[in-house]
């Protein structure tokens, strides 16, 4: 298998927002490596340090980009640390990330993985900072697999990579315990229950002191200000707000506990 990201697609997944030029700098390097590679923005205003929502909105858009894609996460609180840069290659894409848990959705579905940590200083920057290892680490490295090296030429093969578990519901006959894993800028409250589990319908759920009787089909179905549950767009159930923010109303954070009770036929 030729294990190179040839066909010169690059995303990129920051936390580092817009105003301070830093995507632009990541950007810079990789072109000026290979001026005809194409770059996506998936995302740059993912919340300071949050690793879990990174991973998760990695995970929920890695499918719809071709094969051979490399896919750039810097979320890294632990940046200047021990903590590892890796490669990876896991179903036909490529990624460059820090060993933190952020491809814990990738990677802890694909024991095929093949993962590097990034010692190979030769398709570094000349001089690494210690708090921008986006721009002088895995921008240049995505950017030579991008002009066709093998991700094996960029570090050494390890099977230590750090994949935390992910909290999947625990379902006991008609009662499912669940929790939010991700909150999108809508205040719209992502669940870890698939919404599959729900196909039997449901008596209520239980959110923070608050009830949902029954699943909506739209946002628009229920009156402005109405807590409402729904089959999300990313295939698990949500906890929405009619023209507002769940999170908010609720006051919540990702980790809050949701216990849904089907109906028993």
């Amino acid at each position: 298998m030729n294990l190179t990201g040839k066909m010169g697609l690059i995303t990129l997944l920051t936390d580092f927002g817009n105003q301070d030029g830093y995507v632009g700098m990541m950007k810079g390097v990789i072109l000026t490596i290979n001026p005809l590679v194409r770059l996506v923005d998936i995302a740059h205003d993912i919340s300071p340090g949050d690793i879990e929502s990174a991973a998760f909105v990695l995970a929920r858009t890695v499918p719809y980009f071709p094969e051979g894609t490399i896919h750039v996460v810097v979320v890294d609180p632990g940046v200047g640390s021990d903590r590892r840069a890796f490669a990876a290659f896991s179903n036909g894409c490529f990624f460059v990330a820090p060993d933190n848990g952020v491809l814990k959705w990738i990677l802890s579905r694909d024991r095929a993985a093949q993962v590097y940590s990034l010692d190979c200083e030769k398709y570094f920057l000349k001089n690494i900072s210690l708090t921008f290892h986006g721009r002088d680490i895995f921008a240049p490295v995505a950017a030579h697999l991008s002009t066709g090296r093998q991700i094996a030429a960029m570090g050494t093969r390890i099977q230590d990579y750090n994949v935390e578990k992910m909290g999947l519901p625990e379902k006991n006959n008609d009662l499912i315990k669940g929790e939010i894993i991700y909150i999108d800028r809508f205040g719209n409250l992502v669940t870890n229950i698939p919404a599959d589990f729900l196909e039997g319908g449901i008596l209520h759920i239980n959110i923070r002191h608050s009830i949902i009787t029954h699943l909506s089909r739209s946002y628009a179905q229920e009156s402005a200000g109405t807590l409402l549950a729904i089959h999300g767009s990313h295939g698990n159930l949500e906890i929405a707000v009619a023209n507002g923010s769940a999170a908010r109303k609720l006051e919540v954070k990702i980790g809050e506990p949701v216990i849904l009770r089907l109906k028993n036929e």
